[in-house]
């Protein structure tokens, strides 16, 4: 196309993304009408405009009429206003969801031959443009290692049942873009509508109850069933496909470099819901729902394997399966499949009854059942091989490659489920059961390297440390348990279902060790007499904050050089997990010092590892908010030094990231399809980078490490040292009603305390961004940058060719674009009133709204833009439109946290208040989107 074309085409992608908004928004007028007369509207209206005049110009007698009008809401209305908005965002949301799907299909309607930028044709096509030939294109493929982490944390405002709505409206308002719809079936299609947006009108959007650990397993389950089991072999059918376009000499089946995992039933940091018993029934849960899956593949499959020995030869091998079947498996559960003429029918009867058997845990026999998966790839394969022998090789490529590929992926457990325990739980239980053993009285006093050398030895020791006649406290026999589970679970579901185990606050190398010899007590560690460690669980040191992000190299040092633990290493194939946290690192120092200590730690980990001989899995622990790190999953593969994504990647997805990446087909094949594309360029970019570097880097880094060093000293002069912060931020945020929202299963601080260092990461981020601030995501960039800056012309060209060149400082600075453009200190000043002394509130704020405008000023300077986000222009727009009706929520959530907490300080819980605070979050937290 060319580029007027293009510009054409967009325009219109565009029209029909507006079209679409306005159908929804109309659709709910009919419904404000309908459920509160035209009285709601017209209020709803008259609110509306007056936000988007006080966006368009603001002063400050519009402003006092607006507050005015909000104020003056009678509260049976007002609550309506609330859920009228906050419904507005949920189906814009659904409608911008849906315009991503429309805009990829019309750029391969229409592109032709042209290859769409960010997909896997594309990093393909550069793979062999840069001069890869076939071996060095297959190692790339064996090197690419990516699995994406689904976890529990409590970011997603919606209840299951809200979002079974949105998926109901998304695929009907998909229809409207169908040229074939009769006039009577698009009113149809409207009335469908209306009934939709009347339905989620009258459910409720609030949990009753906190969610229970397992209800969070059903939820993260969802996803897989929806779209995950489907889409993920179709990425790798893809890149198949390209693979064959551009190397069309070699026949190709791509390693499994693209994987789910889960925490979800398995991460017990902080959450004393999460037991070993909560951990069996997850992997249990788990088994069901891919068992079944697999069971309503093989029924499809069914209907297309009909051919018959009266017609064709199928292959001995077939039939001796088959044979072997009759003589060991019982058809207690599945239908008998009479006609011996038709043997893969008869085989898949089979098939059917073994994953039966399968499901009924402790009645597994290799002979009567699958064993294993791989029992199961293999009768697969015996179907796919007689296929190719009657020529049926099309059935074969069209039906079986891909349940060949979903059952390779998803085994018998579905996702691997991560362990996840806080180190100090370790320390405890380990300072217990080595009192009870009389080895050493109290362990947890002991230096770091009494500790490390008893550890040792006790690695080394055969032995075991635990008896069954002893008595343990009850934390401790939890703490035993867990290892027991893994260890039973690796026996009954795969030794994938569990491989890792991370250590939250990882401050020293015992921390680490502790877990090796705890897993030695059950046998997933164990030295043979001739010496030989076999080991099936890792321990995966969590590094989270500053200072432990500063130790971690020498930390790894110090373990690689343990014989015994670099033996454990070396029975995990070399390979050493570590994860990273983005969240505490960017609580602890500000963004931009957590990104760049991220950064430094990851090269120098890289390179302790490197000394030893030792490939690194680097594991992100990123959120979906920007100041835990939130972007774009492809974007957040390309920013990693190069040098650094040899031993894989993986990556947590989190909260309201999991709804909107995955929910639909359309997206989640797309946000799959750009994450591959991200790790071949990847791999590329490693290769040029090796050959080239480039002479500007340590400059650059020394600049960038100068910048983060002043941001630093600005950030905590803020957060630890003005004695009244944390006050300031109590009150001026809605941090403890955010922990009254029932979204998650676990608790808002690890501990029961007021400490800053107790309070978990997400309410931070999470409160700071309903109240307009985002204050981790931008706060202190502006001073570190404006310290090299200077004023000086010659030290900006150098800030803008570093924007311009590197990878890690332009991230940097777009994702303070995008925190700045959604901040907004006006309202924010609106949520500072909230504040009881009027000293601290103006000497705080103040200094706030100083740093707000010196961050936005640095960043149009750097990138040379009259506008924040000019550059993104679709972006701009975007959030734009959204703020005029985000914010008539930020000001009812004001007065009616003002009117809830004066009420609590006379002794009285209004519950009807309380209701309307946390619509208004929901709200909010759907308007902003990537609120944590």
């Amino acid at each position: 196309m060319t580029e007027v074309a293009v510009a054409a085409g967009k325009t219109n992608s565009n029209n029909l993304l507006r079209r679409d908004i306005r159908f929804l928004g109309n659709i709910l007028g009919e419904v404000l009408v309908h459920q509160g007369g035209n009285e709601l509207l017209d209020i709803v209206e008259k609110i509306r405009e007056a936000s988007k005049s006080l966006r368009a110009m603001f002063m400050p007698e519009l402003h006092d009429e607006f507050k005015s009008m909000i104020n003056s809401l009678e509260p049976d209305i007002r609550h309506q206003v609330i859920r009228a908005f906050a419904i507005y965002f949920q189906l814009v949301n659904i409608a911008e969801q849906n315009h991503r799907i429309r805009r990829k299909r019309d750029y391969e309607r229409s592109a032709g031959d042209a290859v769409q930028f960010g997909s896997i044709e594309a990093a393909v096509r550069d793979l062999k443009e840069h001069g890869f030939n076939f071996s060095e294109a297959q190692e790339v493929l064996e090197g690419m290692s990516l699995e994406l982490v689904m976890t529990a944390h409590p970011t997603e405002a919606m209840r299951r049942a809200i979002l079974d709505i949105h998926k109901r409206i998304a695929d009907d308002v998909m229809q409207l873009d169908n040229p074939t719809l009769t006039y009577r079936e698009r009113e149809q299609l409207r009335e469908k509508l209306l009934n939709e947006v009347i339905t989620l009108w009258q459910t409720d959007e609030l949990r009753d109850r906190k969610p229970t650990v397992l209800d969070e397993v059903r939820n993260g389950m969802y996803y897989f069933h929806e779209t995950l089991f489907h889409v993920l072999p179709e990425v790798y059918q893809e890149l198949e496909r390209c693979l064959s376009k551009y190397y069309p000499e070699h026949l190709w089946h791509v390693p499994a470099y693209l994987r789910f995992g889960s925490w979800i039933g398995g991460d017990r940091d902080g959450n004393p819901s999460v037991t070993a018993d909560v951990t069996w029934q997850t992997l249990k849960m788990q088994r069901k729902l891919v068992i079944r899956e697999y069971q309503n593949l093989l029924s499809e499959l069914f209907k297309y394997l009909s051919f018959s020995t009266s017609i064709v030869d199928v292959s001995d091998e077939l039939m001796a399966s088959i044979q072997r079947d009759r003589l060991q498996v019982k058809l207690l559960k599945t239908p008998v499949w009479n006609n011996d003429k038709e043997p893969y029918r008869v085989k898949l009867t089979y098939m059917t009854e073994k994953l039966h058997m399968v499901l009924d845990s402790g009645k597994k026999d290799s002979r009567e059942s699958f064993y294993d998966v791989n029992g199961l790839i293999e009768d697969l394969k015996v179907i796919d091989r007689s296929l190719r022998h009657h020529y049926a090789d099309y059935v074969a490529d069209t039906h079986l490659n891909k349940i060949i590929r979903q059952v390779e992926l998803f085994g018998f457990h579905t996702a691997t489920l991560d362990i996840r325990q806080h180190s100090k739980e370790h320390e405890n239980a380990m300072t217990e059961v080595l009192a009870n053993m009389n080895i050493v009285s109290n362990y947890a006093e002991l230096e770091e390297e009494a500790k490390l050398e008893l550890l040792e030895r006790l690695l080394n020791d055969p032995r075991p440390l635990t008896s069954s006649y002893q008595e343990y406290s009850d934390s401790t026999k939890e703490c035993l348990n867990v290892y027991r589970t893994i260890f039973n679970a690796q026996k009954e579901f795969g030794t994938q279902c569990i491989t890792s185990y991370l250590i939250s606050m990882t401050e020293a190398a015992s921390d680490i060790l502790e877990v090796m010899v705890f897993a030695k007590e059950v046998g997933l560690f164990r030295k043979e007499a001739d010496g030989k460690v076999i080991c099936t669980l890792q321990s995966v040191p969590l590094f989270e904050t500053i200072d432990d992000l500063h130790a971690a190299p020498d930390i790894m040092r110090r373990l690689f050089s343990m014989p015994v633990y670099r033996q454990s290493v070396a029975a995990m194939k070399d390979l050493q997990e570590i994860m990273l946290g983005y969240s505490d690192s960017n609580k602890d120092g500000g963004v931009v010092t957590a990104n760049w200590e991220l950064r430094v730690a990851l090269k120098q980990i890289t390179a302790a590892g490197k000394e030893f001989g030792v490939k690194l899995k680097f594991f992100h622990g990123r959120g979906g908010a920007l100041g835990r790190g939130g972007m774009p999953l492809n974007r957040s593969i390309l920013v990693q030094p190069p040098e650094t994504i040899g031993g894989g990647i993986k990556i947590t997805e989190q909260g309201e990231v999991i709804s909107s990446r995955y929910s639909l087909r359309g997206i989640a094949y797309r946000s799959l399809e750009t994450a591959t594309s991200a790790l071949i360029t990847a791999a590329i970019q490693a290769k040029v980078h090796e050959e080239n570097g480039t002479e500007k880097e340590d400059q650059w880094d020394e600049i960038i490490a100068g910048i983060s060093e002043t941001s630093l000293e600005k950030y905590q002069d803020l957060v630890f040292r003005e004695p009244d912060f944390l006050k300031f931020f109590r009150e001026s945020t809605p941090l403890i009603e955010v922990g009254e929202l029932n979204i998650g299963s676990r608790p808002s601080k690890r501990k029961n305390s007021d400490r800053f260092e107790d309070l978990r990461a997400i309410p931070w981020v999470f409160a700071w961004t309903q109240s307009r601030y985002l204050f981790p995501a931008w706060y202190a960039a502006g001073t570190g940058l404006n310290t090299y800056y200077q004023g000086k012309e010659e030290n900006l060209k150098v800030l803008q060719d570093m924007y311009k060149n590197s990878v890690f400082f332009k991230s940097l600075i777009d994702t303070l674009q995008f925190a700045v453009i959604k901040a907004d200190l006006v309202i924010a000043e609106e949520y500072a009133q909230m504040c009881g002394e009027e000293d601290y509130k103006e000497r705080i704020f103040r200094q706030i709204e100083e740093e707000f405008h010196l961050t936005k000023d640095m960043i149009l300077k750097i990138t040379g833009l009259s506008d924040i986000l000019e550059n993104a222009p679709d972006l701009q727009e975007s959030i734009r439109q959204r703020n005029p009706y985000v914010d008539p929520l930020s000001y009812m959530q004001v007065k009616l946290l003002s009117e809830l907490r004066a009420a609590r300080e006379l002794g009285r819980n209004d519950s009807v208040l309380l209701r309307e605070v946390l619509l208004t979050i929901n709200g909010i937290a759907a308007g902003l989107r990537n609120t944590g």
